[in-house]
């Protein structure tokens, strides 16, 4: 009775407080009314159900009370048989969702999440206290997200910050957010803006968007606003910034060796421009930063990080949110004093301790004990329940089933692939060695995680006469031997790597391949720093990701099916600097440089006949007019317009797959030039 008294009452606000229009906008703010009957709410909470409002936990299972992992609960501390009893025994505020606890499956099945999440909602709704769940996952797009095949995929935050467009970033992270949203998932732990500098970072890399933190911020931020389109609650991590590590927190205590200065004006400032953003949470790092507290407590434990500089310095009034307390990284104290000693530091939020139980009875014993005082403990509560009220959690938890139908839907996919193929970076292209032409013959090899039998195939399928040898992480003695041989019957070799910089293994293979004298083209699959151990090699391309857009990408790029535009989002010391980037066409980004492309085109017969090149270079004469007079909106409305015109060309068969991807990557550039203007 009391929530519905608490509905009806947030409800009559509602409607009397919210024009007709700008409801998404409204349901993102909470009035003072709402304020009061959160802390009704409080009011009437037992202690156990505050406490038990500060965890997020995992737990397995495909359904609400799977009877299939009772026994693996139970081994594993969760805290109960299935979800029923976690949430009953521990009145948890949240769950998270990760593949190795099934609850999304790869692939995933969107019906079974869809109804697991509102399974959980409607268990949480039958508890006394009747607070919804944040049901949450770690969705960055990359190498990490949960939610897979048949959902959309996406090459990661690296290839972004290759590519460079706040547009494309705004649209990955709404469509992240419509297809988490869809599964009903309102709580997603990203974007990551960590500012990565150090090739050696085992844990970041390419989960950040590059190394100058204003591309870090600029990116975060659209991305942060295209989860909010959607409703789903963001997260910045890893605070104060996890970007110039060597070690991996999961399994050891990084250490932060920055100045003040450099803190301030590298890793923090990606984390102030969220805040201005209104970023409704940020996670916390498992790493020590002397020059922050010189304790050598990791910040996830540190008062001075989480409430003097996060809370009270940067004004950040928002959840702070631990990094899961089961890594290596938080565990300096006692199983029990780990939770403790998080939330004494300023978190508000518990994520992932890997005993409930014991984490839940340290709080518990600290607040009566007096270590932990009611003030502090309900002031975390409110901001609980204030996030969830503003999510419109309290006034409708549910999602329809019938959302789940636009899961990796046709325009979803092409924007993932739009993502990959404007990210692909051309760093180094000796004697034009690339792209390969279709009368060569070529072998493909690599570890099998960077997909060389996949490219290999698609290459045979765009005309190129491939052959492919898979080794394994890092190829053996044998196999190295028998690439080498394979390579003797070909024209060139393209090496697929994957992490190369870390792996010795693969580094031989290169060197050896390169001691053939056939010439050799890397594609980097993940990291891209590879070209550090071997700058010797022909040509070289970074795809940020061995995912399925990127595998593609690269393929496109191999045989001059997309002309290359992305740039370095990082250093690669001591041979290229960030923005640095080849194409195949180097053509200005401006109307005169893409009718230098129309022509180039044409003479290569990539369209068909005079009258469609005429048609093109007319449209763009009236554009380089409008850039000329410096006519912004003229020149959006053309050049949006030309981008009608490549489309119905492209379908009337007027120009090739190779014009439009060319002309439609140039077009996107400079509409995005002239709209940051």
């Amino acid at each position: 009775m009391r929530r519905k008294h608490f509905l009806i009452v947030i409800s009559i606000l509602f409607i009397i407080m919210t024009p007709l229009h700008g409801l998404a906008d409204e349901q993102n703010k909470v009035s003072d009314q709402d304020e009061e009957a959160i802390k009704d709410v409080m009011d009437d909470m037992t202690l156990e159900e505050k406490i038990g409002q500060l965890f997020i936990v995992h737990v397995y299972g495909e359904t609400p009370t799977d009877p299939n992992y009772e026994d693996t609960n139970l081994n594993n501390n969760r805290g109960g048989k299935n979800f029923k009893e976690v949430i009953e025994n521990y009145h948890v505020g949240g769950i998270i969702y990760f593949n190795w606890t099934d609850n999304i499956g790869t692939p995933v099945d969107t019906e079974q999440v869809n109804e697991l999440s509102n399974g959980l909602q409607e268990i949480a709704e039958d508890q006394r206290s009747e607070i919804p769940l944040f049901i949450s996952t770690d969705q960055e797009g990359g190498i990490v997200q949960r939610v897979e095949e048949p959902g959309t995929v996406f090459p990661g935050n690296m290839a972004l910050g290759a590519v460079g467009s706040k547009s494309l970033a705004h649209q990955s992270g709404e469509i992240i957010g419509n297809e988490l949203s869809s599964l009903g998932i309102n709580m997603n732990f990203a974007p990551t803006v960590d500012v990565n500098m150090n090739p050696d970072n085992p844990v970041i890399g390419i989960r950040s968007f590059g190394e100058d933190p204003d591309l870090v911020s600029d990116l975060g931020i659209a991305q942060i606003n295209g989860y909010k389109e959607e409703n789903v609650i963001t997260s910045a991590k890893h605070f104060p910034g996890h970007g110039d590590t060597d070690v991996d927190s999961h399994y050891g205590l990084p250490e932060i060796d920055h100045d003040l200065e450099t803190l301030h004006e590298v890793d923090l400032k990606p984390f102030k421009e969220a805040i201005n953003s209104g970023i409704e949470s940020i996670m916390t790092a498992h790493i020590v930063v002397p020059a922050l507290d010189d304790s050598g407590l990791p910040a996830t434990l540190s008062k001075p990080i989480l409430t003097d500089l996060l809370r009270e310095e940067m004004g950040f009034d928002g959840l702070i949110i631990t990094d899961s307390l089961g890594m290596s990284g938080a565990n300096v104290y006692p199983e029990d004093r780990v939770a403790v000693e998080a939330f004494k530091a300023g978190a508000d939020i518990l994520l992932n301790p890997p005993k409930v139980d014991v984490a839940f009875e340290g709080m518990l014993e600290a607040v009566e004990s007096g270590d932990v005082s009611m003030e502090r403990l309900d002031e975390s509560v409110f901001r609980v329940l204030k996030s969830k009220m503003k999510q419109g959690l309290f006034k409708d938890p549910y999602t329809d089933k019938e959302r789940i139908e636009g899961i990796g839907s046709d325009d979803h996919l092409q924007v993932a692939q739009d993502i990959a193929n404007r990210g692909v970076t051309l760093v180094k292209n000796e004697a034009d060695t690339l792209p390969v032409q279709s009368s060569e013959k070529v072998l493909v090899t690599g570890p099998g995680d960077a997909n060389p039998v996949t490219i290999s195939e698609q290459l045979n399928e765009k005309g190129v006469t491939a052959d492919s040898f898979e080794t394994g992480m890092s190829p053996t003695e044998d196999e190295i031997s028998e690439a080498v041989e394979k390579a003797s019957d070909v024209d060139k070799v393209i090496v697929t790597t994957y992490t190369a910089n870390t792996d010795e293994q693969q580094q031989q293979l290169v060197d050896r391949l390169v001691e053939t004298d056939k010439p050799v083209a890397v594609a980097a699959m993940r990291n891209p720093y590879d070209l550090m151990e071997f700058s010797e090699v022909d040509a070289y391309l970074n795809a940020y990701s061995y995912l399925e857009p990127s595998v593609n990408a690269i393929a496109n790029a191999l045989v001059g099916d997309i002309n290359p535009r992305g740039t370095l989002p990082v250093t690669i010391p001591d041979l290229y600097e960030t923005g640095h980037g080849l194409s195949f066409i180097d053509t200005p980004i401006n109307a005169e440089g893409m009718k230098e492309l129309v022509t180039y085109l044409e003479n290569e017969g990539e369209i068909v006949d005079e009258e469609t090149s005429h048609a093109l270079s007319m449209h763009l004469t009236a554009v380089a007019h409008y850039e000329e007079k410096e006519l912004t909106d003229k020149v959006l409305k053309h050049m949006n317009n030309f981008h009608l015109l490549l489309d119905h060309h492209r379908e009337n068969e007027h120009i090739s797959q190779k014009a439009h991807n060319y002309l439609t990557v140039d077009t996107d550039q400079l509409i995005e030039l002239w709209s940051a203007k």
